[in-house]
């Protein structure tokens, strides 16, 4: 593309963006048309969340409906808020309940948590969603903007205090200060009418409220339209006013400073500064309205101002806990003061975002109960607590957004999907000390192990059920499941405390970055005659140097460091498991078992079972082959030995096996599909866990037994021309083909691997 053809295409996205001003009759029939388009703050808010549809979740092992509004997808998921899934949906529920009258809406929404757990990500991805949502036909907002100097015989202009002499028509108009709700411009008893023939045609449990009068800012030109139309005898007053000539409803394209208001923790000034901003003295003289201050000169940069028509947020509202008894009116009277005589009505939701300190300082009277300064408010703070994730896929996902340019929201069609994710490794350019960039890789399971040791110091340990570890719960929370052996069981199966600590504290995302990023400017001892295994970082390196830092590290008190300190074993065993899997399943690559065999014995299984026809290539019925489902049991499953066979009739240890193992799942396959013709060959083998285990993984038996002369303990320099030389040389190009390693780390992870198993080798 030439640089006309982007020039030519950011017009296009402009003129899709925006709308000619339109009258306010012609505004009143678009209503009629398109009704959401005049939403109150509070079910405008929400409309845009629910445009964004919802996808399906699972956390802390539970499926759960997500709204994609908070993976930020306008954005490509650059601010996208992970996890604290039913958080959201109770801040969703809340909205329903504010925008529809019900009980909650006097509530200010309150988000507080722990540092790093995405609540500026919230900030951002509201700011983005609302945006881009209000650039959509069915997200337009609409305000009004006036032009006064077109009134007969005037020598007023109307401005923001700047001298519109010698202006043209078109530079005379002025857009509301506070995005005033076109609606507000009609007498209220007029509104009242509309809106309940507008309501009345609504398909919505949630009728659309204007209750504001217009802002001063406004009310200064029509006041001075009425005036003059009155004195010069107009019969239609109204219409007079509200002349195409002098009031015209535009559409605004919400962002921070119009629509949302956001108070920073830097921002200062007094009380009513901020909310609603400031009189600007050079200009009051200037601007004397009537002998009061004329609100032509009042800046209109407070907060609320700002947020008004849409959204307020008070970013780490500790620093602003003395607006907040400020605050507390407004939900209620939806108003606030310019100054003593002039009053300005509100329509906004408002929203606090704040670490744990704040409540600490709201509760700093507790103990006079009844006396509690503080009690009104607290009672009007709506909390929703943000945790630290613990799942573990999304604490990778995290975790890799802050090492990379990575923004887009992982989803996936099954959880195997998800751990290719998780297990990945991840490359990073670097510049070194002398200025040369250079490639460092996270290995393999490298990511995995900073978070799933992030996530287990997050989970809490009490009540924690039998047989179980940390690693086994953060496993079940991810998938839903635990997989033992050949048995899956479910999250619902174990009895965990709802009401724990878990995901309260932990180590944070930050803390790991940080370990993460050092890790990368790390000289590592270790040399290769020809691969750079000095620029690879294993998941052990990870995993040594969260726990070596916990020592300096100032965020956490001396109890959370002997806690975490003690939790990293069980880490250190899954993902070496891990990689001592990927090791074996490289070597029997070329040896699994195909689908074709898998699936023949599980035909004949399922036909001496249940004396179904079995029928050969030619299509003759013929019995089950007892000599192929035991070669099968003992060959590949590993499962049997000759001694549980009378000759090649089944013992009661076998029978019992493929009646629990295979029979019991083709029968919950053929119940969840009893609505079809149900086959055997129509069900996926992987649903099987004892046959999954046979098509997808393997152990050190099975290679003993495949490679009859392999030593492990040859592995780092196997003699020229032996099996070990062999072995070694397809699995290293194994590991890099389908597993996802470079020739350096796949050196590396094997070598650990072997080191552990020489140990135990016969």
């Amino acid at each position: 593309m030439t640089g006309h053809d982007y020039v030519s295409e950011a017009d296009r996205a402009l003129e899709e963006t925006y709308e000619e001003p339109m009258t306010l009759a012609a505004y009143v029939d678009r209503i009629f048309e398109n009704p959401q388009i005049a939403s109150h703050a509070s079910k405008y808010l929400l409309e845009a969340i629910e445009a964004a549809g919802t996808r399906t979740v699972v956390e802390e092992g539970e499926e759960k409906e997500r709204y994609r509004f908070f993976d930020d997808p306008h954005n490509d998921g650059e601010h996208a808020i992970l996890g604290n899934t039913e958080v959201l949906n109770g801040f969703v529920d809340d909205l329903r309940s504010i925008a529809a009258g019900r009980a909650k809406d006097e509530k200010i929404i309150w988000f507080e948590g722990p540092t790093a757990t995405g609540k500026s990500e919230l900030k951002r991805c509201l700011v983005n969603g609302l945006r881009e949502y209000s650039k959509t036909p069915e997200g337009r907002r609409y305000t009004v903007e006036w032009n006064i100097s077109t009134a007969e015989g005037s020598d007023r202009g109307l401005s923001y205090g700047s001298d519109t002499a010698g202006a043209s028509e078109d530079q005379n108009w002025y857009e509301s200060p506070v995005q005033a709700h076109p609606l507000s411009v009609f007498p209220e008893d007029v509104r009242e009418d509309l809106l309940e023939q507008l309501n009345g045609e609504l398909d919505d449990h949630v009728p659309i409220q204007v209750d504001a009068q217009l802002d001063p800012f406004s009310r200064e030109a029509y006041d001075f339209l009425e005036e003059r139309y009155r004195r010069e005898g107009e019969d239609a007053l109204f219409s007079a006013i509200t002349d195409e000539s002098h009031l015209r409803v535009k559409n605004y394209v919400v962002d921070t400073g119009q629509g949302v208001g956001v108070l920073h923790s830097e921002d200062d000034g007094p009380p009513k500064e901020r909310l609603v901003g400031s009189w600007m003295h050079g200009m009051l003289q200037e601007l004397d309205s009537r002998g009061r201050k004329n609100p032509q000169a009042f800046s209109y940069d407070g907060v609320l101002s700002q947020g008004n028509g849409v959204l307020t947020i008070v970013e780490d509202a500790a620093q602003h806990a003395d607006l907040l008894q400020k605050l507390l009116n407004v939900p209620d009277e939806q108003s606030v003061k310019l100054d003593k005589g002039i009053g300005m009505d509100v329509d906004s939701q408002l929203l606090i975002i704040s670490n744990p300190d704040l409540e600490a300082q709201l509760n700093q009277h507790s103990d006079r109960n009844g006396m509690d300064p503080l009690k009104a408010l607290k009672r009007r703070l709506d909390k929703h607590r943000f945790g630290y994730l613990t799942n573990l896929s999304l604490e990778t996902e995290l975790i890799r957004r802050e090492l990379t340019n990575e923004t887009n929201v992982w989803e996936a069609e099954s959880y195997d999907e998800l751990a290719d994710r998780i297990r990945a490794p991840v490359r990073v350019t670097v510049k070194d000390r002398d200025g040369e960039t250079r490639v460092q890789e996270f290995a393999p399971h490298a990511i995995e192990a900073a978070a799933l040791y992030a996530v287990v110091t997050r989970l809490d340990e009490e009540n924690l059920p039998n047989g179980l570890d940390l690693v086994d719960k953060a496993l079940i929370y991810d998938q839903g499941f635990l997989q033992e052996g050949d048995s899956r069981r479910e999250k619902d199966e174990f009895d965990f405390d709802d009401d724990g600590n878990d995901g309260d504290h932990g180590i944070p995302v930050t803390y790991t970055r940080d370990r993460l990023a050092e890790l990368l400017q790390t000289d590592r001892d270790r040399h290769h005659a020809d691969l750079s295994v000095e620029d690879i970082v294993m998941p052990r390196d990870v995993l040594n140097a969260m726990v070596e830092g916990l020592i300096d590290a100032p965020v956490f008190s001396t109890g959370e460091r002997s806690e975490f300190e003690n939790r990293v074993v069980p880490v250190k065993n899954y993902i070496y498991d891990q990689q001592e899997s990927d090791v074996i399943e490289a070597i029997m690559h070329d040896k699994r078992v195909d689908e074709e065999t898998v699936a023949e014995y599980v035909e004949h299984v399922y036909a001496w079972e249940t004396d179904e026809p079995l029928y050969n290539d030619r299509g003759e019925r013929v019995e089950p082959d007892p000599l192929t489902m035991k070669l099968f049991e003992i060959e590949h499953l590993g499962r049997f030995s000759e001694a549980e066979y009378d000759g090649n009739r089944p013992r009661e240890s076998v029978r019992n096996f493929r009646r629990e193992k295979v029979i019991t799942s083709l029968n919950r396959h053929a119940w969840e599909h009893r609505d079809e013709d149900f086959s055997v060959e129509d069900v996926d083998l992987t649903a099987i866990p004892v046959i999954k285990t046979v098509l997808e993984s393997h152990d050190w038996d099975d290679v003993e037994r495949t490679f009859e002369d392999f030593d492990p303990r040859q592995w780092s320099d196997p003699p020229s021309g032996t099996e070990t030389a062999a072995v070694k040389e397809n699995t290293i190009d194994t590991m890099v083909d389908l597993f996802g390693y470079s020739k350096a780390s796949a050196e590396l992870t094997s070598r650990h691997v072997m080191g552990q198993v020489s140990y135990r080798w016969d």
